[in-house]
């Protein structure tokens, strides 16, 4: 009997020993990947790495969009639990409709967001009232609930410079400007670090980077130029009644974009709140015909093809011309015009005259030299080519309408870049809105790099141009309204009729004025173009767009500090937005 029941004992011991070997290689052999997983699960906390866009700076390394961190409410559907009292007060303070929160809890889904991005204060109620350790960011009363700080956007500056900062969606994903050309240097590619933690779920690990960071960018922009320029933008708009304006300011030497503005505008931090017709980068966007600002295209051509000189007169008597069956009319009757006074005075006959001259090969050939008809490249998003027919597609009445400025299609930044070359001595540049980017710590990653600057016209032909275009700032010129105390100004005159939506026609009633110049006209430090559109009471550039370019310009050198060639000093103040 003893026998038999060690005999059961044995088996008993060796089946039991079996068993626990055919677990053993089970658990060490067939499902060792599988275990080792979850263990590493237990023992490894995962964390995604907070990725931080870059700041984007203005020149003088003034910021213009920085990072905060907030916090976003979100809820485990199946773990909710919160009272009627609680649901009534959580929905007042995040102004959300008690229905469309309870709408959130969905069994099936472990993490919905209740509200993102929360304001500190907001977060500090909701915490409250679910009863939430600030720290641990759990409430052990009301479950379900919890917060994760997530990186927002914010733009200190507000609505400056809004076309040209851009900005971002809730998800920090790029929309406009800067923020989205250069979305792929201010963000970087996150992921996720692992610490490892004890039974009791402590960290055991520490110095690891939890978070990334982007690039940053400075750009070419002067925050003092910008707010000076937005200022009398905003003071133009009321003052004429505009449905819309732009303005540049460009450097003609290395075409760094030092202030560009449009209205209306919008604040970089309440995108939501923002119209399209407000969020639209109207200076390289939009197109419209330049009318007299274009005459450089005959002007210059006629020089450098020597098919004039300044004092070659032109019978402009009649006070029109007619061409291909249509009559050309100037502002006012003019005698007998030179040809430096055809451009100060802004003839039309004058200068329908000229252009027949040079011949429509000519004006096209002159007009694609000065970059119209394409894009500038400017590392901007949007921007638009406009248009000029080839020659061979021109009618009848075109080698009348084109000299003008009008059968074209130009945007603001062109025609800025194009006086720039008077300015600078005949050479086109390359507008460009960044000057470098650097990582967090430093270290170079893009700095603008000018191409080869091309000849448009010769020295002698830009500063010829450049003396005519002070004329028409002086008493007999269309524009002594922009005149700086001080300082010389070359520029020249825009007035332009739209085309009515209706008639199909030219509108009577639906202008574009504006004025470009560069100043000091001999030493520019600027080029400037102001574009105001449909303004009432009247029409003319002068009147309109000069006033504004001297404003600007007058305030604008003070800031940089530009000497006055009359040799007297005069102070700026600044007041910051």
């Amino acid at each position: 009997m003893n026998k038999k029941r060690s005999v059961i004992l044995n088996t008993a011991i060796i089946f039991g020993f079996f068993a626990i070997f055919l677990r053993l290689t089970d658990l060490m052999i067939f499902n060792h990947k599988i275990l080792a997983e979850k263990a590493k699960l237990q023992q490894i906390k995962v964390e995604d790495i907070q990725v931080r866009r870059g700041n984007i700076y203005d020149r003088k390394g003034r910021e213009f969009a920085v990072n905060v961190e907030l916090e976003s409410l979100y809820c485990d559907s199946r773990e909710v639990a919160i009272d009627k009292g609680r649901m009534k007060k959580l929905s007042a303070v995040l102004g959300t409709d008690e229905k469309v929160i309870q709408a959130k809890f969905q069994p099936e889904k472990r993490f919905t967001w209740i509200d993102r991005k929360l304001s500190p204060d907001t977060a500090k109620k909701v915490k409250t009232i679910l009863c939430m350790d600030r720290k641990t960011r759990e409430s052990p009363q009301v479950k379900g609930f919890g917060f994760v700080p997530e990186a927002r956007r914010l733009y200190p500056k507000g609505t400056l410079a809004s076309h040209i900062i851009g900005t971002v969606g809730l998800d920090n994903q790029p929309l406009e400007g800067v923020e989205l050309k250069y979305d792929r240097y201010l963000k970087i590619s996150g992921g996720k670090v692992y610490f490892e933690r004890d039974a009791s779920g402590r960290m055991l690990s520490s110095g690891v980077a939890t978070e990334a960071k982007g690039n940053n960018i400075r750009l070419t922009i002067d925050e003092g130029l910008q707010y000076i320029v937005e200022k009398e933008l905003d003071r133009a708009m009321a003052k004429w009644k505009t449905i819309a304006a732009s303005a540049i300011m460009m450097d003609p030497f290395t075409g760094e974009i030092l202030a560009m503005a449009n209205r209306p505008a919008y604040d970089l931090n309440e995108i939501g709140k923002a119209r399209k017709d407000e969020i639209r980068d109207r200076a390289i966007t939009d197109v419209y015909e330049p009318g007299s600002t274009f005459k450089i295209i005959i002007g210059t051509a006629a020089l450098e093809e020597k098919a004039v000189s300044l004092d070659s007169p032109f019978d402009c008597s009649r006070g029109s011309i007619e061409v291909g069956g249509k009559v050309i009319h100037d502002a006012h009757k003019h005698g007998l015009l030179t040809f430096k006074e055809v451009i100060q005075k802004s003839s039309n006959v004058g200068s329908v005259m000229i252009g027949m001259k040079l011949g429509k090969e000519n004006i096209y050939k002159y007009a694609k030299r000065y970059g119209f008809g394409a894009v500038t490249g400017i590392d901007l998003p949007g921007e638009i080519s406009g248009w000029i027919k080839k020659p061979e597609r021109w009618s009848a009445t075109s080698i009348g309408a084109i000299p003008i400025g009008q059968e074209v299609a130009v945007t603001p930044l062109q025609i800025v870049r194009a006086y720039s070359a008077i300015a600078n001595g005949g050479y086109l540049v390359e507008p460009h809105i960044v000057s470098d980017i650097n990582t967090p710590e430093g270290q170079p990653v893009f700095a603008f790099k000018p191409a080869a600057h091309i000849r448009v016209i010769s020295e002698k032909t830009a500063m010829v141009f450049r003396d005519i275009l002070k004329t028409v700032v002086q008493e007999g010129g269309t524009a002594t309204g922009a005149a700086v105390d001080g300082n010389q100004v070359a520029g020249k005159t825009g007035t332009a009729q739209l085309i009515d939506r209706r008639t199909k026609r030219y509108s009577k009633d639906r202008f574009v004025s504006s004025f470009v110049g560069f100043v000091p006209a001999d030493d520019p430090k600027f080029t400037l173009i102001v574009v105001m559109y449909e303004p009432k009471g009247q029409i003319y550039g002068g009147i309109v767009a000069g006033p504004v370019f001297k404003s600007i310009a007058d305030q604008s050198l003070s800031y940089l500090n530009v000497p006055r060639e009359d040799g007297t000093e005069k102070n700026l103040l600044l007041v910051s937005k």
